[in-house]
């Protein structure tokens, strides 16, 4: 094995291999490989959202398999076992581990219908009907009701887990109606719509897919995730002041940074809830410039209120999620500012850009998009066109008071 890595027939480890054995070793050595939620262990609520009552009855099949023990018995019972650790390690190897789930939960229900509901017909003294014959009938109802319950669960996760776009969000209201959420379209659609089509897109690499596909935009990363110092310069560039990050996204070229911004409508999955992994990413290729331990409170918090870290709230990521938000009451049951997905009033609420420039902002505020100011005599020399049909603020914000 060792003569066919070095001769070049083998390729080596990734990094994923050893984060599977070392549950630490990616957030300590790459970063980026611990922060897609994929890479996450996997929690007893999503064990029993994906097999519902199969968790109970994958290792009773297991124990029938191991009873009547042989070769075949015996690589499923490896197979099994290896495949609880790493569905345990990583919530994407859950999809190693469903097949074997599958099989041996048959296995145990087989057994157990055997046992009960076996053919008198062909043993040698069949029973006579006495009181026994109500307890299987109950035990078998009741494995059925499982089976059932089972496969009603199973038609549920399937239209509203798996069967959503992850571009559009549905909340309920208290009367159990739905509103829909289509932020994500709308404000894909504006870049497709406002912009040169040679504009260049800053944002995570989680929106980059998205981004090349809907808005038809060049993005500087995206979910490919294989040049882990380009993303690490991005990271870099959202966690520095606007001076510092200017310079990084006038070397890159772009025209627009993109963000999401959960806020306004409690959504926990925005860029501020990411942000401390752009730092780690950042601080893994740039360790003299960002600095994880910079972004907490002396009582090592992560705080987004007036008791925050002072380079968290003067850095690109907090301004541009919390621009003009400062102006904002949501109810008045809270004051100005107040975050809903942090439970708290933002420290920062006199926020003013010098180099970037608001250029849309979603009915939720979900996505907000800023257009990089560009220098005049730069702007003479550049070969591209540049955008002349941007909407224009006032526009825009008028139109979102009405």
């Amino acid at each position: 094995m060792c003569d066919l890595y070095f001769t070049g027939y083998i390729a080596p480890w990734s990094g994923r291999f050893y984060s599977l054995w070392d549950t630490g070793y990616a957030k300590i050595h790459i970063p980026i490989i611990a922060s897609v939620s994929e890479h996450q262990p996997t929690t007893w609520v999503s064990f029993f959202f994906d097999l519902h009552i199969l968790v109970c009855t994958f290792p009773a099949g297991l124990w029938f398999c191991i009873k009547n023990i042989n070769d075949e018995r015996v690589f499923v019972a490896l197979y099994a076992i290896s495949a609880v650790y790493f569905a345990g390690v990583m919530v994407r190897l859950m999809l190693t581990l469903t097949p074997v789930v599958c099989m041996l939960s048959a296995i145990a229900f087989s057994n157990v219908f055997e046992h009960y509901l076996g053919d008198d017909m062909k043993r040698e003294n069949p029973p006579i009907e006495d009181s026994s014959d109500e307890d299987d009938s109950v035990v078998t109802m009741l494995m059925l009701m499982l089976l059932m319950m089972f496969a009603v669960h199973c038609t549920w996760v399937t239209s509203n887990a798996y069967s959503s776009p992850s571009v559009v969000l549905a909340s309920y209201n208290h009367d159990g109606t739905r509103n829909i959420l289509d932020d994500f379209r709308e404000a894909y659609y504006w870049l497709r719509q406002n912009t040169d089509e040679h504009a260049r897109v800053m944002s995570w690499w989680d929106y980059g897919y998205q981004i090349a596909g809907m808005a038809n935009r060049t993005t500087l990363v995206d979910n490919n995730t294989w040049n882990n110092s380009h993303i690490a310069l991005v990271g870099k560039a959202m966690s520095s002041n606007e001076s510092a990050a200017y310079e990084i996204m006038r070397s890159l070229d772009v025209d627009y940074v993109l963000i999401i911004f959960g806020g306004v409508i409690g959504y926990s999955g925005d860029d501020i809830n990411k942000f401390l992994w752009m730092v780690r990413i950042a601080e893994g290729e740039h360790p003299k410039d960002i600095r994880e331990s910079d972004y907490f409170t002396p009582q090592g918090e992560f705080r987004v209120d007036k008791a925050g870290s002072p380079t968290l709230l003067n850095c690109l990521m907090y301004k541009m999620s919390y621009y003009r938000f400062g102006e904002m009451q949501l109810d008045f049951r809270t004051p100005p500012g107040f975050d809903r997905t942090r439970n708290a009033e933002i420290g920062n609420k006199d926020i003013k850009f010098k180099h970037l420039e608001e250029a849309f902002t979603s009915e939720h505020w979900l996505v907000r998009i800023y257009k990089v100011k560009h220098l005049e005599n730069r702007e003479a020399l550049d070969h591209k066109p540049r955008i002349t049909n941007i909407i224009p603020k006032q526009k825009y914000l008028s139109k979102k008071r009405r």
